[in-house]
């Protein structure tokens, strides 16, 4: 499919700057066009979630990509995962996780007229590509899913040459504990 529109589910500037910059260049054939969505309730505490949102705004900006920030509703994504917060990391609460964002992104990309949704949310090491894929594969219903396999040598050398906010976990209250 070309001239495609994409919505890139982003959890935090460090994982997506390659991303972003590899979409922004037009690296990614069949994409035409394309959004940063920044969708990210399960990021706790509030004040995290600031910090992240911030960082991925100003990267966004200083390429010149657009973006888009959803809304904070951490009492409703706990309700998502409810019975599940003492999963292990990478366990049935991150696929809950996943699929209510995924849900949430596809239901942006149809209300904006946007064709496919990618994301970065196993770009993490505190993540499982393999869960991501297969949550975004259960929730893309008529939007495409584009698991795109992104330049991790870029995604390096841009965290390299930035002075991003890094945190140290993935943003899910119940992972503060195992850190």
């Amino acid at each position: 499919m070309s001239n495609m529109r994409v919505v890139l589910l982003s959890c935090c500037a460090p994982c997506s700057a390659g991303a972003i910059k590899q979409l922004a260049d037009g690296a990614i054939d069949g994409v035409d066009d394309f959004i940063v969505l920044f969708y990210n309730p399960n990021i706790f505490p509030e004040l995290e979630y600031t910090k992240r949102m911030h960082e991925q705004i100003k990267y966004c900006e200083s390429i010149g990509a657009k973006y888009a920030v959803l809304e904070y509703d951490h009492d409703a994504w706990r309700d998502a995962v409810r019975g599940f917060e003492n999963a292990p990391e990478r366990g049935a609460r991150c696929s809950l996780c996943f699929e209510y964002r995924f849900r949430r992104a596809v239901q942006f990309a149809r209300e904006n007229g946007y064709d496919a949704v990618a994301s970065v949310l196993g770009v993490s090491r505190h993540k499982s590509q393999s869960q991501v894929d297969t949550a975004a594969t259960n929730t893309c219903d008529n939007i495409q899913y584009l698991p795109i396999k992104w330049d991790e040598n870029l995604r390096v050398q841009i965290n390299r040459e930035s002075e991003f906010y890094r945190q140290n976990y993935c943003g899910c209250e119940f992972s503060i504990r195992k850190v």
